[in-house]
C-alpha cells in the first residue's frame, strides 16, 4: 500500500475508534444511571457488577451500533479532507477515483471481518452473560419457566414435536433439578394414535446422556385390542436436551452461528413457533458486515464533495441515509417475524436496496 491508503486508513480508524470509545463510556454511565436501584437491590459488589454484567453489556452495545459509528466516522473525517481540499488535490495530482476510495474498501472489509467474527461467536458470549444477569437481577419475569408456568406454580409445561411421529408433554419440569411429570409420548401415523406412553416421572441421566421416565404405562395400539406394559424405568435417546428445554427470551442472542443453526433444524423438527425469529438473526449476523461496506462506500461518497455547508451538511445527510437504512431494516425484519416475508432475505432487503444507492451516488459523484 502507498502513503495514500496508510494515511486514509489511519485516520478512519483513529475517528472511529475514538468516537465508538467515547460513546461507550457515555452508554455505561446511562445504563448504571437507569439500573442503579436495581444494582443496590442485587447486593452485588461493583467488580461483580462489571464482571457479571458489564462484560456482556459492553460488547452486545458495540455491535449493536457498529455499522452506524463507522458511517459517522467515515463522514467525519472524510468532510474534513474534503473541507481542507485534500481530496481535490489527491484527485488533481493523476489519481483516479477508484484509487481513492481503495483504502476506504481495505478498511470497510477489515472492520466489516471483526464485525462479523463477533456476530457469529464473540457476541453471543457476551450475551450469555448479560442476559443470565437481566434474567436474574433485572427482569425476572422474562424467563420461559415464569411465561410457560404450570397451573399449579410448581414448575413449567412443556409441549413438542420429538420426531416426524412422536408428539411429548412434559409437566412441572424444574431447570434446576432436570425433573419433572407426570409426561406423555404419543406415536401417530397416518393420523391414528399407534403407540402412548405416560410416565409419572422424567429426569435427565448425566452419566447415559438420557431421558428416564419412571413407573412408565406403556400402550401399543393393535386393529383388535391393545398391548399395555408396565415398565419401572425406561430410558429414552430423546432428541432435545436440558438446555434444549430451558428456554427465555434472550436464547437466540445466547447461541453461536453452529448452535443457533442447530437449534432452528431442531426446533423445525418439532414444528415450534417463532422460527422466523431464529431466521432472521441468522441471516442478520452476516449481513451486517456487509452493511459496513455498504455505509462505508456511502460515506466516502457523499463526504468526498466539498461543499459549503462543510461537514454540517455532511452530516446531516449522512443522518437521514442512516435513519432510512435502520427504517427498512425494522420494516423488513417486522414483515418477516410476524407477516408472510420469507426470513431468508429479510436481512438482506435493506443491503439489496442501499446497494443501488451506492452505485447511484457512485455515479453522480464528481471524479
Amino acid at each position: 500500500m502507498k502513503k495514500l491508503d496508510w494515511y486514509i486508513i489511519n485516520k478512519f480508524l483513529s475517528t472511529f475508534f475514538f468516537s465508538i470509545f467515547l460513546f461507550t463510556v457515555i452508554a455505561v454511565v446511562v445504563d448504571i444511571s437507569e439500573k442503579a436501584d436495581d444494582f443496590a437491590k442485587s447486593g452485588l459488589t461493583a467488580r461483580e457488577i462489571v464482571t457479571q454484567y458489564y462484560f456482556g453489556f459492553v460488547p452486545y452495545i458495540l455491535a449493536l451500533l457498529f455499522p452506524l459509528f463507522i458511517f459517522i466516522a467515515v463522514i467525519f473525517f472524510t468532510s474534513k479532507m474534503a473541507g481542507r481540499s485534500e481530496i481535490v488535490a489527491i484527485l488533481a495530482s493523476g489519481t483516479t477515483y477508484n484509487r481513492w476510495l481503495r483504502p476506504y474498501w481495505i478498511a470497510g472489509i477489515l472492520l466489516a471481518l471483526m464485525l462479523l467474527a463477533a456476530n457469529l461467536y464473540i457476541v453471543p458470549k457476551a450475551n450469555v452473560i448479560r442476559g443470565n444477569f437481566e434474567a436474574k437481577y433485572l427482569d425476572p419475569n422474562s424467563s420461559y419457566e415464569n411465561l410457560t408456568k404450570s397451573r399449579n406454580g410448581s414448575g413449567s409445561d412443556f409441549y413438542m414435536k420429538v420426531d416426524t411421529f412422536t408428539y411429548a408433554g412434559i409437566y412441572n419440569y424444574d431447570t434446576v433439578s432436570k425433573r419433572g411429570g407426570p409426561v406423555f409420548l404419543d406415536e401417530i401415523r397416518n393420523n391414528q394414535l399407534v403407540k402412548n406412553t405416560r410416565a409419572e416421572g422424567i429426569s435427565w441421566d448425566t452419566l447415559t446422556k438420557q431421558w428416564k421416565l419412571e413407573y412408565v404405562v406403556q400402550r401399543v395400539l393393535l386393529p383388535l385390542g391393545e398391548n399395555v406394559q408396565l415398565i419401572p424405568a425406561l430410558y429414552k435417546n430423546l432428541n432435545f436436551t436440558p438446555f434444549d428445554i430451558r428456554q427465555d427470551k434472550y436464547t437466540k442472542d445466547k447461541l453461536t452461528s453452529p448452535e443457533l443453526a442447530r437449534f432452528i433444524k431442531l426446533q423445525e423438527l418439532r414444528g415450534a413457533e417463532g422460527l422466523n425469529e431464529l431466521k432472521v438473526e441468522a441471516g442478520r449476523r452476516y449481513a451486517t458486515p456487509i452493511t459496513v461496506i455498504l455505509l462505508t462506500l456511502i460515506g466516502a461518497i457523499v463526504a468526498g464533495r466539498k461543499v459549503r455547508g462543510g461537514s454540517g451538511l455532511h452530516l446531516a445527510v449522512g443522518f437521514i441515509i442512516a435513519a432510512l437504512f435502520i427504517i427498512t431494516d425494522k420494516f423488513s425484519t417486522i414483515f418477516s417475524t410476524k407477516g408472510n416475508l420469507p426470513p431468508s432475505i429479510a436481512p438482506w432487503i435493506p443491503n439489496f436496496l442501499f446497494l443501488f444507492v451506492v452505485i447511484y451516488l457512485y455515479r453522480k459523484a464528481p471524479k
